[in-house]
């Protein structure tokens, strides 16, 4: 047989293209449209229906960027149309083909109610089928006229990230208002033609299949009439069947489809527009659900589902019969898709609580499974705290964007930092925004790692990022898959029955131990550096709030706990950790308001926290102490003397002034106290730490060595840090100054300014304190730089073998070397309050304020010995998707504590992070709790959500081994139950003799206790 597949494939192509996919609508009338420019901010349906709208005509220009324009439309359905089915069709100008970052818009009948969304991919909005002809037709339509901000794919800064920088050009003009004739024959046609050609064009060219579909369509094409295409649509249906009907092989690969929209809280848009995203995108999966009985749609993010509620009631009442119908499937159980390693580990379990307790009260559903599908690599904490919280398995896709290794495996149990392990699974379609294309069910069967093991993968179906969601073509193309021969099986099912029956076939799946790390978007450690900073502040200031309120409420007569202020403010730090807020990959727009945002939240919990310190009485200057930690350390007095005070874990003590073992002796450039002695060389860099102690010099080179390195990565600028930033460098050496500013017995301290690039400035004041070898450097920078990142590097005489960083409830090693690709692929890395590196005997800690962002690297002197250096990511300039990012002022602090253990480490990152207060109250009233026995450590004390009283308690073994202890109650215990993160019970505590719980932690273990009052206390 000759080879004809040029000839057939591109007759198919140009018929289809050209011919079939004019004639889906065979006849349109148009609507009469009006148009009325909102100015400023969205209005309420109810303003714009009262506005003065003016007459609009087709391929006008509309819509500055960020603005808002209502359109009414009118118009009659011819009465010939009767019995036919008829849509409205909307095209407002769109660009492109993706949903999400452009004109929107969502039609509302006269009375207010949302009909449907339409954007590029979903122009339709159905009027009846079949209508019986003659029907009015009055619309609202409120458009969004959101710029395309990857219109030139990142390859520039573009001012439209921010209303206040935008400009007011009309973006889009508008093509197209029309009542159309759906002619469902040529339709169906369009739809049997893709899944066709696609199938074929990805079968291998020796395959029969591949050329059995493409003679079927030669053949088919000559029963086509080009000059009556839909006259002759159902004879070319009729001759394509018998190819369509021939059944998958037994042994295909079967697809579990669930209906998704991933709609990022914030990103290429603000918080306000994706209030708005969500009452689009769900008017148009509840209006699919009315039309395909098998459609199941997957949903997660508590808080998108509170903001429809609020906003928007019809599509909240459509929601709620959806999940009735079990068409709707909340899932993920987490307030927002949050960042996978940013946020603290009592933040992760509050987004697990919120979550979960808004689906359980509002649909009476409790999700049974974590939706991360986008965040950028995942702390290994997830598995114990995903399985406290009641979950049974785990999904992700963003592990396939590796940029050196594929990670091995599809389907697999995942084992956290403590040993549990939770069932995973990562779709091998690598796409959380799957359509069914040809090209997707190829790539899912050649990429899925468990064959021989497994037989099934998960697929999320629908256009996301900015929303959109399925569409009526995906679920064509679902049904036509369903059992078709060269493509593997596809069947619509709820996520959980998915992972039942992938767990039921493939028990002994494969163990990944640790965390899941990305290789691509390290720079999101570092990004955006205010925005971390506010999230790290407002995660400590809300242990505190909670702390003295729970303290107040227990010994504050008339004091009221505030559990809906806190709940409140909760929620506003869990939303900005949404894995585009948070990383700092969102326009400037969401970044402005995020800093906003934080510090509204840091005045109304220091006003928090104050109101429960007052309540305990006023007369004398106590210091309170939020850490679980005693502390022995110098605070400031309200005149700003320096005073050294001793104060229990959790409680408080009288600022009276205690004496330190030795005093700080300041000679020259040169801070002594007794522990250790550091030498400020004249460009302001450490000269030396010696550790007096240990009898040891701790630098193997200049410390606190600040590093300017170009920062230009391949692509995704404020996402990624591509190795090649290391091959270019300033080092910073020239000190404008370098000054003694403090000397006194308690503490000195010494400045260095410098002046560098392009007018940035930098100050650092280097503080030694009487009775801590913790230095510290608080450092202030007027940073000017562009497409630069700034380190601070510690180069330490110690042979480490691996580094500890600080994760959520505990720490994880990473290797120091680069033997194999996995490691060298780690050259940034993430951390929270500090970095650990150690030989046998002895270890210096790097503990930061704000800064999540690292790297650890080793190499070997001439003289033998090993420098360790640990360099900390402290502010970038990139200007993609923020052309202003980072710019500006910046306050943080991050020390260096020699001769630390591991113990040492975790103490002094609670301190450092969370400062004593000095404050007037009065009496000592007992800690809540207090704990003895070394490793387990308090990490959140809270009164019970059920408001019973209860006392909640969450504990966790910190230094990576067996933990035993006592818990003690500063109040009449009457009872003890251990319990789930939702604080429901799960077993009863041991309750000691004398009145304390009796606790015993394997390494990393979390634990939550709920403690009960007795009666009176």
């Amino acid at each position: 047989m000759h080879d004809e597949r040029r000839r057939i494939e591109e007759r198919v192509e140009r018929v289809h293209n050209q011919r079939i996919k004019p004639a889906i609508y065979s006849a349109t009338v148009p609507f009469e449209v009006e148009a009325w420019h909102a100015p400023g901010e969205p209005v309420s349906f109810e303003e714009a229906a009262a506005a003065r709208y003016t007459p609009f005509a087709m391929d006008t220009p509309w819509g500055p960027p960020w603005g808002t324009t209502w359109f009414r439309m009118r118009g009659r359905v011819p009465a010939e149309w009767a019995g036919r089915r008829v849509e409205a069709v909307i095209d407002l100008g769109f660009v492109g083909d993706w949903p999400g970052n452009q004109a929107e818009a969502l039609v509302h009948l006269p009375d207010g109610r949302p009909l449907k969304a339409v954007n590029p991919l979903n122009q339709y909005v159905p009027i009846g089928n079949p209508v019986s002809g003659g029907e009015e037709i009055d619309y609202l339509v409120e458009a969004a006229s959101n710029p395309d901000i990857l219109a030139n794919d990142f390859a520039a800064p573009t001012p439209l990230g921010d209303v206040l920088t935008a400009g007011d050009k009309p973006l889009y003009t508008f093509q197209r208002a029309d009542i159309a004739v759906l002619d469902e024959e040529v339709w169906h046609l369009d739809l049997d033609l893709q899944v066709l050609r696609e199938l074929m064009v990805h079968l291998g060219e020796h395959e029969p299949r591949r050329h059995e579909i493409m003679h079927a369509l030669d053949r088919a094409m000559d029963v086509l009439d080009l000059d009556d295409i839909s006259g002759s649509a159902s004879a070319v249906r009729e001759a394509l069947a018998p190819v369509l009907a021939r059944p998958a092989h037994a042994s295909a690969h079967t697809i579990s489809g669930v209906g998704h929209a991933h709609i990022d809280s914030a990103w290429l848009w603000p918080i306000r527009e994706t209030k708005r995203k969500t009452s689009r995108t769900f008017s148009n999966v509840t209006s699919l659900a009315d039309e395909y009985d098998d459609f199941i749609f997957a949903c997660s993010q508590a808080q998108q589902y509170e903001w429809v509620r609020d906003n928007y009631p019809h599509v909240w009442a459509r929601i709620q019969e959806s999940v009735k119908k079990g068409q709707w499937a909340p899932v993920g159980g987490m307030w927002v898709e949050a960042d996978g390693n940013l946020p603290g580990g009592e933040a992760i379990a509050r987004q697990l609580i919120h979550g979960k307790r808004f689906f359980i009260e509002h649909f009476g559903v409790e999700t049974k499974g974590v939706w991360l599908p986008d965040s950028f690599g995942y702390t290994a904490a997830y598995p114990q705290l995903a399985k406290l919280a009641g979950n049974d398995w785990f999904l992700t896709q963003k592990i396939s964007w590796n940029q050196t290794n594929k990670f091995p495996h599809h389907t697999f149990w995942w084992e956290g930092i403590d040993g549990t392990r939770i069932f995973t699974h990562f779709p091998p379609v690598d796409t959380y925004n799957a359509r069914f294309s040809g090209e997707e069910m190829d790539r899912a069967v050649r990429n899925y790692s468990e064959k021989g093991g497994g037989s099934r993968s998960l697929a999320p179906f629908g256009w996301g990022d900015g929303g959109g969601g399925p569409t009526r073509e995906i679920m064509e193309r679902a049904r036509r898959l369903a059992d078709l021969e060269g493509s593997p099986k596809v069947i619509v099912e709820h996520p959980d029955e998915f992972f039942a029956k992938a767990r039921e076939e493939y028990p002994d799946a494969p163990v990944w131990v640790g965390e899941l790390y990305l290789e691509l978007h390290r720079a999101t450690y570092t990004s955006q550096a205010r925005t971390k900073q506010g999230n790290r502040r407002s995660e400590h200031r809300l242990r505190e709030a909670e702390l003295w309120a729970t303290t107040a409420a227990l010994h504050a007569p008339g004091y009221s706990y505030p559990y809906e202020k806190l709940d409140r403010l909760w929620k506003t730090v869990l939303l900005h950790q949404f894995h585009d807020i948070l990383p700092g990959s969102s326009i400037a727009w969401v970044h402005r308001e995020a800093e906003a945002e934080y510090a509204r939240v840091a005045e109304e919990l220091e006003a928090l926290t104050a109101e429960a310190v007052a309540a305990l009485g006023a007369d004398g200057t106590r210091v309170f102490n939020t850490s679980p930690f005693d502390r022995a350390e110098v605070v400031r007095t309200p005149e700003g003397a320096p005073a050294f005070v001793d104060v229990p874990a959790s409680g408080s003590a009288p600022l009276t002034g205690a004496e330190p073992a030795q005093p700080v002796k300041v000679e020259g450039l040169v801070l002594d106290n007794g522990l250790v002695r550091v030498e400020v060389a004249p460009d302001g860099t450490l000269a030396s730490v010696r550790d007096l102690r240990a009898g040891r010099e701790v630098l193997a080179d200049k410390g606190n060595l600040l590093r300017l390195h170009t920062d230009l990565p391949n692509y995704w600028d404020a996402w990624d840090i591509d190795k090649h930033y290391k091959n270019r460098y300033t080092d910073l050496l020239d000190a404008d100054a370098v000054t003694v500013v403090e000397e006194d017995a308690l503490l000195g301290a010494i400045r260095v300014t410098r002046s560098f690039g392009k007018g940035s400035k930098l100050t650092q004041t280097i503080t030694l304190r009487a009775g801590s070898p913790r230095i510290d450097f608080e450092t202030e920078i007027d940073w000017h730089e562009a497409e630069k990142i700034l380190k601070a590097g510690f180069p330490v005489d110690i042979r480490a073998p691996h580094s500890s960083a600080e994760i959520q409830f505990g720490h994880i090693q990473r290797p120091t070397h680069t033997n194999t690709s996995w490691e060298a692929a780690r050259f940034e890395v993430s951390g929270h309050r500090w970095v650990h590196i150690a030989e046998p005997g002895y270890g210096v800690a790097v503990i930061n304020d704000s800064t999540y962002g690292h790297d650890v690297s080793r190499t070997v002197r001439e003289d033998g010995g090993t420098t360790t250096r640990v360099s900390l990511s402290l502010v970038r300039a990139p200007r993609v998707p923020d052309p202003e990012a980072d710019q500006g002022r910046h306050r943080f602090t991050y020390s260096l504590l020699p001769g630390a253990t591991i113990e040492d480490a975790v103490a002094e990152g609670y301190a450092l992070n969370l400062p004593l207060r000095v404050a007037d109250a009065a009496g000592a009233p007992e800690p809540v709790v207090s704990v003895a026995g070394d490793g387990v450590t308090v990490e959140a004390v809270k009164l019970a959500d059920d408001q019973s009283g209860d006392v909640v308690v969450r504990l966790y073994e910190s230094s990576g081994g067996r933990a035993s202890g006592v818990l003690r109650t500063g109040f009449p215990l009457a009872g003890a139950r251990v319990t789930d993160l939702l604080e429901r019970p799960l077993e009863d505590a041991d309750v000691t003799g004398d009145g304390g719980v009796a606790v015993a932690l394997r390494p990393f273990q979390v634990l939550t206790l709920r403690l009960q009052r007795a009666e009176g206390s």
